[in-house]
């Protein structure tokens, strides 16, 4: 069979570009999911898409692909280009735009009155394709589906009609979205349908991987608007194996520091609310309503008094730990007070004299707040972790910084 560029099954594509081209530590000979000739189609269908960004080094295991962006000169996610070019037969095609044509003068029809009319403009043609009512019917069911026709029941004749059009966003307000949003794909998708071409936005942080988890994305959002009951696929990479969950979705949450983002849910057979990271989610399939979801979602709102991440539970095994640290800066320094009340979350912030201030945080796992807090260190004075083995790593990997720089413990 033939290369085409056209893809089927996004998940296949979504696993290629994440594992080669996004986090990029494999080489060709690392990957044994499938053929060698499966990994050169999907190779080459990306290359077409993204040759522009894709770069490689080589080690000694193989040369690694991975991609490359400049966030300076690309201002367009280019990832979406994957969702842009989904396989389609002829016949979807054809009957696609006979369709919403015969409907486009806002009338409704019903079933044989739209299969005798695409009947009529075939007949032109020689040798022309026939479609039978239950291929029409299933048709504009799916379109039905996607809001692109509204039904009415006429006595017991169903009647078709296109939805009405909006008027699309200007391109400033669709050009933000897409690359700043969830499932941010949809303004790109709109914002192709627009005829100016002005760039107006650079992103210094600019998250694109989120764009492979659109569709995963999509549907929690819409179980949350329903409250209901999910099934999803989880994929665990080490292992390199796939469980099956229920859980009932609660929140997105979305890391302002790395872009990642969060499903917080409640999972039933652990009897607790977790967080589950979205590109490791293969499949979503909705289910019933939740009985308890406004109840569950009370519960979350509680327990994000004492969450700086999405951890709901301490690695020390007590519930909840206290941290705090005190920090000093000279006269002309004030942005150090002035960025930890801009980024204190959930702590708080005392102020002990002009020159110092003491941050203090009760919260699930107090390992989530290491990362931020190495930022202020030669600003740091006294730190204490009512988790012990974590204060005592902290300060290790001080001093192993002093020793590697050759500092001494006073300075």
């Amino acid at each position: 069979m033939a290369y085409s560029e056209l893809i089927k099954n996004f998940n296949k594509i979504r696993d290629y570009m994440r594992d080669f081209y996004v986090y990029g530590f494999k080489s060709r000979d690392d990957y044994t999911k499938k053929s060698t000739r499966s990994y050169d189609d999907e190779k080459r269908r990306i290359e077409s898409w993204l040759g522009d960004y894709m770069k490689f080094h080589q080690t000694v295991d193989g040369k690694n692909v991975f991609l490359s962006i400049d966030s300076r000169v690309t201002r367009h996610n280019p990832l979406y280009k994957a969702w842009k070019t989904k396989s389609f037969t002829d016949g979807d095609i054809t009957l696609h735009f006979i369709v919403m044509d015969i409907l486009s003068a806002r009338q409704e029809l019903s079933l044989g009155e739209i299969a005798y009319q695409v009947d009529e403009y075939l007949s032109v043609f020689g040798h022309a394709r026939v479609f039978d009512a239950s291929t029409i019917r299933k048709k504009l069911n799916e379109y039905v589906k996607e809001g692109l026709l509204l039904t009415r029941k006429n006595g017991k004749t169903m009647l078709y009609r296109r939805a009405e059009e909006f008027e699309i966003p200007s391109r400033d307000v669709l050009d933000f979205f897409s690359e700043t949003a969830p499932c941010g794909v949809l303004g790109s998708f709109l914002e192709d349908k627009t005829n100016d071409i002005a760039d107006h936005f650079v992103f210094k942080h600019h998250y694109i991987t989120s764009a492979l988890d659109c569709e995963v994305l999509c549907m929690i959002l819409k179980a949350i608007h329903e409250k209901r009951n999910i099934t999803v696929e989880m994929i665990n990479r080490k292992k390199d194996r796939i469980t099956e969950t229920n859980v009932v979705p609660l929140q997105v949450m979305i890391s302002v520091q790395n872009g990642r983002q969060y499903m917080m849910a409640y999972a039933p057979y652990f009897k607790r609310i977790t967080a589950y990271r979205l590109d490791n989610i293969v499949t979503v399939k909705n289910g019933d309503v939740a009985d308890r979801f406004d109840e569950l979602r009370d519960k979350l709102s509680k327990m994000q008094q004492h969450m700086w991440g999405v951890a709901t539970d301490s690695r020390s095994g007590n519930r909840i730990e206290h941290i705090e640290f005190t920090v000093q800066y000279d006269d002309g320094e004030q942005h150090i007070p002035r960025r930890l009340e801009r980024e204190k979350r959930i702590g708080q912030l005392e102020y002990m004299d002009e020159h110092t201030c003491r941050f203090s945080a009760d919260v699930y796992d107090a390992s989530e707040l290491i990362p931020w807090i190495r930022t202020f260190i030669c600003r740091i004075t006294d730190i204490s972790i009512s988790n012990k083995a974590l204060e005592t790593q902290f300060k290790e990997d001080l001093q192993a910084m002093y020793e590697m720089y050759g500092l001494k413990e006073e300075e």
